[in-house]
């Protein structure tokens, strides 16, 4: 069999198979052209969610007649003016998506350069059907239309007009929020859907396309190492959703989809998440064009660094740094359900004075002399009453309560449910889980203890054993000198139990037979899939959560009181082990409103 060179149109259908996979492939080509082009505004129209029609007009450079025609040529670019591909710093130069575009649609390119007249050029599936003057502002506008109309085989496996459009406004999103001084406008089917300004700041612009709600729930991100620089904003951890979809990774101001970049922000998170929760950020990778290579993969979604150890431990220590300093930071967004339940009771139809119990008749002569005569006795008597006993929810202070300005966290006033803290702070009312907060500052002191040295351990007067599977025991066994480092001592005890000798001394006397089943079940879920660090966090959380204050535990205020300090000095104690808040805020006029002041 003869080797033959194929047909040009044929090269293009290949070449588009690469760039163009949908709709959103094509339109962030265009995007990403329109942003090299030096625009300061960028407007995108859709119609059935870009299957029909891909308009972005853009008042960049424009091109002229010669340059139109050149674009539509495969391998042609202005963006590579030598061959040093190494230090490329535009978003294109592969000079593949046009005609790649063209091949397998109608695209229509009108373009003008200021003090020049304008053109326009129409490709009809690689074929040129006008080419001739035209009448625009200075700028570039290109058409796509009827997207695969022509190729049934790639046409059936796309998806929806509504999955489509999602895919669209995720890429405009993405490239809108890396070039925050360029305005975007997004209309679908004739509705504006998204409208960002120019010259707005990285933060802002983040949190006007993600949620409001990040702008109040995040930390800033901020390092610079051996000529990379990262920055960004990323969540709080009990800011988190249940799809990874809102993590926006930039590498040099292009979006990327990066694993070393998405297993990296999963380790920064690692303890303060759940593992079915991902973390809402933003971050902003500057790194010198020679360390990076962005010539992976014709779509550039993926990048190589040359140093990927570096970039890695960047962005872990970085978002580490950035959530350490966030100290006992938690989002204030009380459940909307929960706080609906805050409302005043249903007032009667019938008015209150008017009710049969306030008629004179309803109360007896002698009934109302009695009461009159028993509160008057109450009155000469009140002074003989004695305090009673305290019962740990708003007993009598030994010294004056100190004045909650004092405290970010307030002050403790009481005690609710055996289960949460009510404390009074300058501006409002703080809500604290008893539970959650002390297992988070038990893992934190048990982190403390393992980088300094070996947790200190308090031997069991009696050993105690645990009866458990074989296997659950050929499991902690393997562990015993990782559980030892925990202060924690295990030896095997016949074929199906554990002999525990001494337990952390700073989880004091707890349930040693759970604490050991959740252990050996831990190891048993997830012992050989982690690494060592990644063992010794779940380790520490589960020793946590057994060492930890109860819920339905009688806490007398000194203890609440010492419960706040301690968390407000500690790092990440605004979450528990599990990424859920450990303490809420009512401010003064979310009190009021309730109570229809405000």
């Amino acid at each position: 069999m003869s080797i033959r060179r194929l047909p040009e149109h044929l090269v293009n259908r290949i070449a588009a198979g690469e760039v163009v996979e949908r709709p959103a492939s094509a339109l962030k080509e265009l995007v990403e052209n329109a942003i090299d082009a030096g625009a300061a505004r960028i407007t995108v129209r859709l119609s059935n969610g870009g299957l029909d029609r891909i308009e972005v007009s853009d008042d960049g450079c424009g091109m002229a007649p010669s340059d139109i025609a050149l674009a539509l040529e495969r391998h042609a670019t202005s963006k590579l003016p030598d061959e040093n591909i190494e230090q490329v710093q535009t978003l294109g130069f592969r000079g593949e998506a046009l005609p790649s575009i063209a091949s397998v649609a109608q695209l229509s390119i009108e373009s003008r350069v200021r003090g020049a007249d304008g053109w326009q050029r129409v490709v009809d599936n690689g074929a040129v059907v006008s080419d001739g003057p035209a009448a625009l502002p200075p700028g570039t506008t290109v058409r796509v239309e009827s997207l695969f109309a022509r190729v049934p085989a790639r046409r059936k496996f796309l998806r929806s007009p509504r999955s489509e459009y999602a895919a669209c406004l995720d890429v405009v999103r993405r490239l809108a929020m890396a070039q925050p001084d360029v305005a975007f406008v997004l209309e679908h089917d004739g509705r504006r859907a998204l409208s960002v300004q120019g010259g707005e700041g990285r933060e802002s612009r983040v949190a006007s396309l993600t949620d409001r709600a990040l702008g109040d729930n995040h930390v800033i991100v901020s390092l610079e190492r051996e000529g990379i620089r990262l920055a960004g904003i990323a969540g709080l951890p009990t800011y988190h959703r249940g799809v990874a979809d809102h993590q926006y990774l930039f590498v040099n101001g292009r979006p990327v989809r990066d694993r070393l970049l998405v297993g990296s922000v999963r380790a920064a998170y690692a303890d303060l998440l759940a593992r079915d929760r991902h973390p809402v950020l933003a971050l902003f990778l500057d790194v010198p064009p020679e360390m990076v290579d962005v010539n992976v993969h014709p779509a550039k979604t993926e990048v190589r660094f040359r140093d990927p150890a570096l970039v890695r431990g960047m962005l872990v220590s970085g978002l580490r740094r950035a959530l350490d300093e966030a100290g006992f930071r938690s989002v204030q967004r009380p459940d909307g359900s929960a706080m609906a339940a805050w409302q005043a009771e249903p007032v009667s139809p019938t008015p209150i004075g008017a009710m049969p119990i306030f008629e004179r008749s309803a109360f007896p002569q002698a009934a109302l002399a009695e009461a009159a005569q028993s509160f008057a006795g109450f009155a000469d008597r009140r002074t003989h009453f004695t305090t009673p006993p305290p019962m740990a929810r708003a007993e009598m202070a030994e010294v004056t309560p100190p004045e909650a300005r004092s405290f970010p966290l307030g002050v403790a006033r009481g005690q609710v449910a055996k289960t949460y803290i009510v404390a009074e702070a300058e501006d409002g009312l703080v809500l604290v889980d008893q539970h959650a907060a002390h297992e988070r500052l038990v893992l934190e002191r048990l982190r403390r203890a393992i980088g300094g040295a070996t947790v200190p351990s308090q031997a069991l007067l009696l050993p105690e054993v645990v009866e458990l599977e074989e296997p659950a025991c050929d499991r902690l066994e393997e562990h015993a000198g990782e559980l030892a480092a925990f202060g924690l001592e295990l030896e095997r005890f016949g074929p199906s139990a554990m002999l525990v000798r001494a337990t952390p001394a700073m989880l004091g006397a707890g349930d040693v037979q759970g604490l050991v089943r959740d252990l050996a079940d831990d190891f048993a879920a997830h012992g050989a899939a982690l690494g060592l660090q990644e063992r010794i966090d779940h380790v520490a959380a589960t020793m946590a959560c057994h060492g930890s204050v109860r819920a339905g535990r009688m806490l007398s205020v000194a203890e609440m009181n010492a419960l706040l300090r301690e968390m407000e000095v500690t790092p990440h104690s605004g979450q528990c082990n599990h990424g859920r808040p450990t303490w809420i805020k009512l401010a003064h006029g979310d009190i009021e409103k309730l109570f229809g002041r405000g």
